[in-house]
């Protein structure tokens, strides 16, 4: 279960990209590993502008970059199937 310290840091880090992802169509979310590294996953809505996501390394970097100010690391970035990254 993840703290309400953790969700505040994570979601400071991350939640800029919220909106910026929910203005192409795309939800975001994460979780907390065991190991305190973080998984993002991005959702596509039903009107997601398939062409408007970056290829999966650069989304890494950003959302690595993102945490890097935070006790926390990327784990990994989950993008949806039908985004050809």
């Amino acid at each position: 279960m993840t703290s309400d310290a953790t969700a505040d840091t994570v979601e400071t880090a991350l939640g800029k990209f919220r909106d910026m992802l929910a203005s192409d169509g795309y939800g975001l979310s994460w979780s907390v590993t065991e190991q305190d590294t973080v998984v993002v996953q991005i959702e596509a809505g039903p009107d997601a502008c398939a062409d408007c996501l970056v290829p999966l390394p650069i989304m890494e970097s950003i959302m690595a970059d993102a945490l890097a100010p935070t006790p926390y690391s990327l784990d990994h970035v989950v993008l949806p199937a039908d985004a050809g990254h």
